[in-house]
Formats: C-alpha cells, sequence, structure tokens
C-alpha cells in the first residue's frame, strides 16, 4: 500500500521533539485526515481540499526526517488554509499562499525545534518562498545533512561528469554538463537528453 493509516498520536514519531502539540491543534482544528506516504520521488506531500463527504486531506512521506516532515506539512497546511479562506480564486502558489505559509512557519521558529542550520535556510527563505520546498536547494542540501546515514543515496550533483547512474525503473544515464541550475543527462538505452537536478537521488551504475 502506498499510504498508511497511523493514530494520531503517533505522528510525534515523525516530527521534531516538541512540534506535535502545536500541530495536532491544525488537524484537529480543521478536521484533517492526514496519511503518511512511501517515498516519491516527484513530491514530498500532497493536499486535497474538502469535498462533499470528505475532509481535508494531507499525505506527507514518511521517509523524510523530522525537520523536513515538519517543513512539508506546514507547507500543505498552508494550502489548507489558503482553500478555506479563498476557495479556488487564487493560484495554488499566490501571494495569498506565500502569506499563510509565511506565517505558519514563523509559529514554529525561535522555539528551538530545528537545528540551527536550518533554521537560518527557513529565516532566509521566508523573503522569497518557493513554491516546492524542492525547489530550495539550499534548504534541501541543508536538510540532507540531518538524513540518517542509511538513507542517504547518491546525488547527480555528487557524481563526476561521464559518471553512469541508474534511477528508479532501471534506466541508465550518464552525467553530462550542467546547463543553468539542471545537468543535461543521457540515457544509455536511447541516445536521448533529459535534464536532472543536481539534488535527484540516484543509484551508482557499474557496467
Amino acid at each position: 500500500m502506498p499510504k498508511k493509516e497511523y493514530p494520531l498520536t503517533q505522528l510525534s514519531h515523525f516530527l521534531p521533539e516538541g512540534s506535535y502539540e502545536q500541530i495536532a491543534r491544525y488537524l484537529h482544528y480543521y478536521k484533517v485526515h492526514l496519511t503518511i506516504s512511501r517515498e516519491r520521488r516527484s513530491l514530498l506531500g500532497d493536499y486535497r481540499h474538502a469535498h462533499l463527504n470528505r475532509n481535508h486531506r494531507i499525505s506527507v512521506n514518511g521517509n523524510l526526517n523530522p525537520y523536513a516532515f515538519l517543513i512539508t506539512l506546514i507547507h500543505e497546511l498552508a494550502h489548507l488554509v489558503t482553500f478555506e479562506q479563498y476557495g479556488n480564486r487564487v493560484q495554488s502558489h499566490g501571494k495569498e499562499w506565500k502569506q499563510l505559509y509565511r506565517h505558519l512557519l514563523e509559529q514554529f521558529l525561535g522555539k528551538g525545534l530545528f537545528p540551527g542550520d536550518v533554521e537560518a535556510a527557513l529565516n532566509k527563505s521566508l523573503h522569497n518562498l518557493p513554491a516546492s520546498s524542492c525547489a530550495d536547494e539550499n534548504l534541501m542540501r541543508i536538510l540532507r545533512n540531518h538524513d540518517h546515514p542509511d538513507q542517504k543515496q547518491v546525488l547527480v550533483e555528487e557524481l563526476p561528469e561521464g559518471a553512469l547512474f541508474e534511477i528508479d525503473g532501471g534506466r541508465v544515464f550518464q552525467k553530462g554538463k550542467k546547463l543553468r541550475k539542471r545537468y543535461q543527462c543521457k540515457e544509455l538505452a536511447t541516445g536521448k537528453l533529459y535534464l536532472f537536478s543536481g539534488l535527484y537521488e540516484v543509484l551508482n551504475h557499474q557496467l
């Protein structure tokens, strides 16, 4: 199953110490149906607004470290609050969402919930919040420093040019030059070129 139900009290195992009570208040107040998902490379979390007899629904990847989990959950809660206030009348990552996301984040800063490097990165990003946590590469690199060593995989940017790497599904690529923010990589089986974020996690490949 891609998602797993957890009693709300077990949510504390996924969060930084000291953050559960405040998060639980938001989830209770807005009657959020929260699920913990297995790893999804294309997104860290997801929000679906209340519809007919269904409550607001949020999912967050369960493989995230506690700080990344909390940031992702706050990101999705900001979508919920934006929908509560504006419905579908505003852009999903427009100024209204950014204002509410900033307001929610600030409720968790300055309380010792995040390590110093993560808190500094969050304070910096408050001035220009990205549409996705994944888009804030500086924050993603810092959060990765707090991953468990056994869960870390190689990043595209850590490989030398010309190295081979494998992604989910067994497709093999050769790393090429960096073009602005992404790396141009050639798929060996087809010769087609693809652009990869430097932060994309891959497997080393041996011929």
